[in-house]
C-alpha cells in the first residue's frame, strides 16, 4: 500500500486530473458563450472572469510541476 502512495504522488495524479478538469470545463464555458446568438455583458463578464481565472490555474500548475522536479 505504501508503495502504491508513493508512485501516485511520484506521478503527482490529482495536480493533472484536477487540470484536466479545469481546462474542460473553462472550453465547455467558451463553447457556451461561442454559442449564444445575443450575449449580454453580464455574460460576456462571466467568460472573462472564467478565462482569467485559468490563467492563474495554469500558473499555479506550472509553478507546482517546477517545484517537484
Amino acid at each position: 500500500m505504501a508503495d502504491w502512495f508513493s508512485r501516485y504522488l511520484k506521478i503527482n495524479l490529482t495536480a493533472k486530473l484536477t487540470m484536466i478538469a479545469s481546462v474542460a470545463m473553462s472550453w465547455r464555458c467558451a463553447e457556451w458563450f461561442m454559442n449564444l446568438e445575443d450575449p449580454t455583458t453580464q455574460q460576456s463578464a462571466f467568460v472573462s472572469v472564467i478565462m482569467g481565472v485559468m490563467t492563474g490555474v495554469y500558473g499555479i500548475y506550472l509553478g507546482r510541476e517546477a517545484k517537484g522536479k
